[in-house]
This record gives C-alpha cells, structure tokens and sequence, in this order.
C-alpha cells in the first residue's frame, strides 16, 4: 500500500511522525504559526504583486490562483499543494531556495493546509525586517580593512643587500627563515628584465653593448628611466589596466557588434600610463571623468571604463538588460579598485567577506542614473563653440525640409518601433512611446536601454512605400544642397553619463532578482569601513547627478585602506608574476594572505606619498635588489620556501602572448611602431573565422598596418586572435586580474606551425643574412645577439654551424626535387638558397626557445 502513496506523503508521513510533538491540525493558528514562517522564509521573495516564479504570497487569494506551477495550496489536501511539496523537496526545486524550513515547521505548514489553510485577513505576510547587522571582532581586524600604516624598514644582518628599504623587508622576511637571497642577475640578464617588464620588447644589440659599456653605479638606474619615458611603457603597461577593464572592441554575445570608437579608451589608457597620471586621478577621470573634468576630452573617453561591459543587444527586455549592465559595472568596479568580490553579495549577504548584500546595492546606486553615449563629441572650448554655431546655421536653414521629411516618417517610424519592440513588457513600452516630459527616471532608463531595438532614420525612410518614398527622396535631394553648410563630424568617443540629477530608486533585489525588489537603498560604502550613506552634491552646471563624483572622492581617499594596497599589489604582480597578495582581485577571506604585509603597507604608504605616480613605484622595484638577483635556484632554499613566497630569487616567467608577437616581429625588423587608432586585423590562419557573419575577421590590406603592437589588435570577444589565445589571452567578458601562464603542446605547435611565425623567422634570417661582410661564425653570433641579447656560448656557436651544415644539405636535396623551401625574400648575391633556407630554420628555432619566451 504504501508503495502506491505520493512521494510528498510519504515524506509527510515521516515527518509528522518526526514532529508529534507539532501542533495538531486543528490546534493550528495562522497568525501565531503559519504567518511568521512565510513571513520569515517565504515573504522576500514571494511577498509581492509580481513575485518569482508570478507567485504572491500575501494573500489566501494570492496563494489560491499560484504562480507558473499551479496553485500554491489545495485547501485539505497538503500533499497536494505545491507549497508543501517544494518544502519538502518532494517537486523541485526544494524552497526556500538554498535552505530548509525545520521539520517542525514544515509539519505546520501541512497541518495547516490540511486542516483548510484558514487566513486570517488582517494578518499580513511581508518580509521578515532586516536587524542592523553586526560584524564580528574577527571581521573588524581583518588585515585588508584596517588603516594603512607606513612601518619603519626593519633591521637586517646583510646590510650589504639593501638597496632600498624593499630589501629590508624582504631580507627580514628570509633571516627569518635563515635563507639568502640570490646573489645580483649578469648585466644582460638584467638589461633583458627591465625591458621586457617595462616596454614590453627586448633591448637591440646596440642597446646591450651601450649598457655593458656603461660601468657607473647609476647604470641600471639610467635604463629604467629611459624606459620610462619611452611611449612603448604605456603601451606594454597600458595592456595590464586593459586586462582589469575587460575591454574589447565588440558587445560580446551572439551577434558580437563592432564597438566602432571605443579604441580611444584604450588610447586613453595608454597615453595615461606614458604620463604617469597620478593614479587618484586616474580613477576619478574613470569613475566620473565627466563630472569632475568636464571640460577635458579625455576625462570624458575615460568613462569609457563603465562602457565596456558586454551586451547582448537584442535582449528582449530592456529592464533585465539594465539590471545585467549594472550588475557588470558593480562587480568589476568592487574588483578592480577594492579589490573585493562585491559580487558574491549579489543575492544574500557574502558568505564569507563582510560585505553584506546591502553594500552591493549601495554601490550599485552610484551608477543607477547612467547611460552610454556612443557618438559624444570630444570636441572643447574655441573648437566645440565654432561647431555648434555652424550646425545651428545649417539646423536653421534647412529646419522646414527636415520637418517635412520627419512628417513623412511618423508614421513609419511608429509602426516599425512596434514591430521592433512589440516583445517588450507593457513598461517598457509605454516609456518609449511617451513623451519626454512624461518620462519619470526609470523610465527614461527603460527609454536608453531600447536605444539599440529603435529603428533609425534610414530604417525607416527604406520602410516608405509608394509616393511617400518619392517625396521623402526629393526632400532629402533637397536638403543635401546644403552639405556643403554643415559642419564635418567632430571626433566622438562612447563614454558613460548621467542622464540627468535626479536618478530611479535602487532597491535590494530579492535574490538578485531584477524585479523582486525589497528596501531602498542610497549610494554607500562598505558598511564596515563607512556606514553612513554617502554625501551626493550634484555638480554645479551640470545636468547630472554627482553621484560617481562621491565614490570617485572615497576610492581616491588617502584614508580608505583598499585602494593603494591593490594598486601597489597589482604592480608587483606585473614584476614578479605573483603580487604580495597573490589573488590580486580578492582580498577577502577566501583570498591568499599577504606575503609580507609590512611590505605591502610600506609600498601603499610610499605610493600614497609619491602623488600616486606610477612611475617611481616602478623605480622603486626595480632598483631593489630583491628584482634585480638571479633567478637561479637553491635546492636548500626550495625546500624551505618551494613557491619563493619570500622572494630568495627572481622568480622565472613565461611572456604573454602579445609580447611574444611584437618581439618576433621587433627582431625580425617588422613592427611598425605608429601609435593609437582603430583595431587592426592580421592575418589569421584558415578556416577561423568559418564564414560565419558572427566570426567575422578581414585581415589588412597593408602588411604594415597588420604589423602593429599586439596592443592595437581588434579584440573580438567571440573571437580571440589565435596566437594570443593559444598563450592564455583572457576571456574580456569579465575583469581579469591576473593571466594564467599555462605550459601546454599547443604553444610550441603554434610556434613550429604558424605561417606568420614562418614569415618573421624568414624576416629575421634576411635581416642578418643582408648584413654584409659576416662570416658564418658572426652570422650566428648576430642572430643570438638580436633574440637572446647575448652572444652565443662555444658549445652552442658550434652546434648552430653544424646544424647549418647538414640542413642545408637536405634542403639542397628537397630544392633539387622542386619542394617548396621558405627562403628569406631577399639575400645577397650568390648565397646558397639552401643554406639560406636553413638559416630560416636556425632563426625559427631561436625564436621558439624557453630563452626567448621567459623572462630569466
């Protein structure tokens, strides 16, 4: 018999025997018993009108009529009920979600279905009130939230080691273990570091024999100053801020749109790196650039950092895209400058972190009045006045044919913008088709966030049939007449704004739910840094609300504990490949701990000191000993510390992926060296883009032009440039903070297999093979000196000829069968062709070496 009972009965059955101690059915009260457990459990996320699931549990009624799944509860029958069955996990999923009321409730809750869910009317079911919550004393000295303290560098034995007070700490931290460092890295090894770290390119022969030549004490300090100041740093260093900002020149998602002028944040950033802007102002120009700068242009492409979040153009409901926009802002404004993993408060309180769900919507509210301008004008002062003045001249001469034209499509226009929009909720809807003195704050949102479902004017005009497609093409006739009038289009930027002062109400969402809202929230911080709501002024002249202003001001506080910390941590990780902390987004508590906290706090302090500048925090490193040893190993050192936490050598390692395309290219004398612009597209091997429209990639025309700095690459989200994949290029649809740095068969494959790796191999192979007047011992030397800055060892210089020797031999035997050899383009009169061919060989070789690939 019992066989044939529901499942939810038999789990009833159990349970009602667990709980015999329960209420009996008829002993059962809804407002002393079942209210407070809805109220508790339920409420937050079916307490209203449009709760999830369409379930509303606020009223007899309400629970009645149920949600997409039926009825809530059958009035005597509990194992019947959807409520019940869900409790109990009988249907899924089991509620609430992510918990589990306790037998004796769920008991309740059955005994009172089954006795005919009496409701007591006046009782209301509303969320449980949310109590001042109260951090532990764990959670208020957790190293990360408390004050930045410069401590004093601490006394060493080996005073001989200290460079600079970086070495104090970090030699305490190995007395500490009675370990040594490494003694200092050979010249060139050095040389090579500094350039690779620093520009992102290896130092050319001439560059190492000035260097080697140069026997001062301030030698090494004149090339990292150097460096500094060429523009290839903010091209090599910019790349790592582009990494965090998750930037990309397409949306992301199936269709993958070309962002066509977003470039000039990457510029932006670049030319930030070369200017060592402080980093406070760095911030403040991304965060709010446009209210705190107005008047400068590059303030403004700098919102561009809020405008890189992917989209999916064609999502069908502007307000969930609002919510998904937002959410990507929040988590990787939270990651990127607190280094916190605000998103994991999305939908409840962190589970680990003090950040409560309450904080995410508080930082959340400071971006809840935005919206992106794709075509903003950059242009400023004399030059945007003379703008304006000629388009008013051409809007009043031409003001009568353009309102007959716009007569022409009204009605056009309303029908494709129903067609268009026509799986829009009712809201959405009727905020697009309001006017704009109707349009209320959200609405207005609703209204920018359709921007890309509206048909444009050109859309619509094709649309026109018959003798109003005439008329509208003899007006614009008409109106092109006047072309010449009208100002040429001014350079324009996509950046982020406010759309007015006054912005929508931002709610707790239930769940993070988009339309389960619960409290109000305003713009805050970290309750426990900043409990208080923050102090909002909107900017004097502006139509916008000042809200980004006042988390920009907080950021860039000397006093706020984050900031510099993961700054300081970000740069080092750069240097070393792993920072202080090593999980440089997240220093939370499911994060690594610092190495060396002191440290980190002395280089915070010392950041905070030196203006926030970039620059001298890489002085500062790189003119420690701690960068400058060896990366030899110790075998009694590794035993001790096997991941050098404590830094007892350099630590080795492997170049990104870009790095290695513009050295290849920069050895073999091909890199072309022009600075900013729109995305290129090299070549890509056959058969990548597929054909698909979605996959789309057309490589230059212009060899040159395909040649630039890896940096200028189109960066496709759907589509990563295969080269820079294969060595770990990130997945730009979200904020990376550190790459992986993987050792797998597919990187060297690509580097044997390649054609353009074949083509700058045959680049660097002609480039000494025309260097007249070397014999073949200096070929080889030449070739060594170009990849590895250094000249080759008797062993190797040996070992190189030989195989020369018996490469050119098979090759001479495969030309003299009509193979297809790959031979440099031009070489001198009367060489060999095979040795010649070979040579390609020796340089590829050189190219696809560990020496060539790591830093040392």
């Amino acid at each position: 018999m019992a066989l044939r009972v529901r499942s939810g009965t038999l789990i009833g059955l159990a349970l009602t025997c667990a709980g015999a101690s329960a209420q009996a059915a008829n002993d059962v009260s809804f407002s002393r018993d079942v209210a407070p457990i809805l109220s508790k459990n339920c409420a937050q996320c079916h307490g209203q009108a449009a709760g999830l699931g369409n379930l509303d549990l606020r009223s007899r009624e309400a629970a009645l009529k149920g949600g997409q799944h039926g009825p809530a509860i059958v009035p005597g029958d509990a194992a019947s009920s959807r409520l019940y069955q869900q409790l109990t996990g009988a249907q899924k999923p089991q509620m609430p979600m992510g918990g589990r009321l306790t037998d004796q409730e769920i008991t309740v809750i059955k005994n009172w279905i089954d006795s005919g869910a009496a409701w007591d009317s006046a009782v209301s079911v509303t969320a449980a009130a949310s109590t001042e919550h109260k951090f532990t004393k764990q959670q208020l000295s957790y190293w990360a939230f408390q004050p930045v303290a410069k401590p004093a560098a601490p006394s060493v034995k080996e005073t001989s080691l200290i460079h600079n007070s970086i070495d104090s700490f970090v030699v305490a931290s190995l007395e500490a273990k009675q370990l040594k460092p490494n003694p200092q890295a050979d010249k060139i090894t050095l040389l090579r570091r500094a350039y690779l770290d620093l520009i992102g390119l290896p130092p050319s022969p001439e560059e190492a024999q000035a260097f080697l030549a140069d026997n001062s004490p301030a030698a090494f300090e004149k090339v990292v100053d150097k460096l500094l100041a060429s523009p290839q740093y903010g091209e090599r260093w910019g790349r790592h801020w582009l990494d965090l900002a998750r930037y990309a020149d397409s949306a992301g998602f199936k269709a993958d749109e070309t962002r066509p002028n977003v470039w000039r944040y990457r510029d932006y950033v670049i030319q930030a790196f070369n200017e060592d802007k402080p980093y406070d102002r760095f911030i403040k120009e991304q965060i709010a650039g446009d209210e705190m700068y107005p008047n400068d242009p590059a303030a403004k492409v700098a919102t561009g950092f809020d405008r890189l979040w992917p989209d999916e153009s064609n999502l069908a409901n502007p307000i969930i895209m609002r919510q998904e926009i937002l959410n990507d802002i929040t988590d990787t404004v939270g990651s990127v400058f607190m280094g916190m993993t605000y998103g994991c408060a999305k939908c409840h309180d962190h589970k680990f972190d003090p950040i409560l769900q309450k904080d995410y919507y508080k930082l959340q509210a400071f971006f809840a009045n935005i919206r992106n301008d794709d075509h903003a004008s950059l242009l400023t002062g004399e030059q945007d006045a003379a703008y304006r003045k000629q388009q008013a001249e051409w809007e009043s001469q031409t003001r009568d044919i353009r309102a007959k034209m716009e007569e022409l499509l009204v009605p056009a226009r309303l029908a494709k913008t129903k067609d268009a929009i026509g799986m829009f909720p009712k809201e959405a809807q009727d905020a697009i088709f309001m006017t704009a003195a109707e349009r209320s704050p959200m609405q207005w949102q609703m209204y920018y966030r359709s921007a890309s479902r509206l048909p444009s004017d050109n859309e619509v005009a094709k649309s026109l049939k018959g003798e109003e497609k005439q008329k509208y093409a003899a007006l614009k006739e008409e109106l092109s007449k006047f072309d010449a009038l009208k100002p040429a289009t001014p350079p324009v930027a996509e950046v982020m704004m406010d759309q007015g002062q006054t912005a929508p109400a931002t709610h707790i969402l239930s769940k993070g739910v988009y339309d389960a809202p619960l409290d109000e929230v305003s713009p805050g911080f970290l309750s426990i840094l900043d409990p208080n709501p923050a102090k909002v002024v909107p900017p004097e002249g502006l139509n916008s609300s000042g809200r980004r202003t006042a988390l920009a001001n907080w950021l860039t506080d000397p006093k706020n504990p984050l900031t510099a910390r993961v700054m300081v941590n970000r740069i080092w990780q750069e240097h070393f490949g792993t920072g202080i902390v090593g999980t440089s987004s997240d220093f939370g508590i499911m994060g690594e701990r610092p190495s060396d906290p002191k440290l980190l706090d002395y280089l915070a302090s010392a950041f905070v000191e030196n203006g926030w500048s970039i620059k001298k925090m890489h002085r500062l490193i790189m003119l420690s000993n701690t960068y400058q040893q060896s990366s030899a190993n110790q075998l009694e050192a590794a035993k001790v510390d096997p991941e050098n936490r404590v830094l007892w050598r350099y630590p080795r390692h492997r170049l990104e992926g870009e790095v290695i395309r513009d050295s290849m290219l920069f050895t073999g004398g091909e890199l072309n060296a022009k600075m900013g612009g729109r995305g290129v597209f090299p070549q890509v091997p056959p058969g990548v883009s597929n054909g698909s429209k979605y996959l789309a990639w057309q490589p230059e025309a212009d060899a040159a032009e395909a040649n630039r700095r890896s940096v200028y690459v189109f960066v496709k989200r759907n589509l990563r440039y295969p080269m820079f994949e294969t060595f770990d290029f990130p997945d730009t649809h979200e904020s990376c903070a550190r790459r992986y740095a993987t050792v797998s068969p597919t990187q060297p494959l690509e580097m044997m297999n390649d054609e353009l790796v074949r083509e700058w191999s045959k680049a660097l192979a002609g480039r000494i093979l025309n260097d007249s007047g070397l014999s073949p011992e200096q070929q080889v030397e030449r070739a060594f000196r170009i990849v590895f800055t250094r000249a080759p060892r008797d062993e190797e210089r040996q070992a190189v000829l030989e195989f020369l020797k018996q490469q050119s031999a098979e090759i001479s035997a495969r030309l003299a069968k009509n193979e297809n050899v790959p031979v440099p383009g031009s070489i001198p009169q009367g060489m060999d062709p095979s040795r010649a061919a070979a040579f390609v060989d020796f340089c590829q070789a050189l190219l696809n070496s560990n020496e060539f690939v790591y830093v040392n």
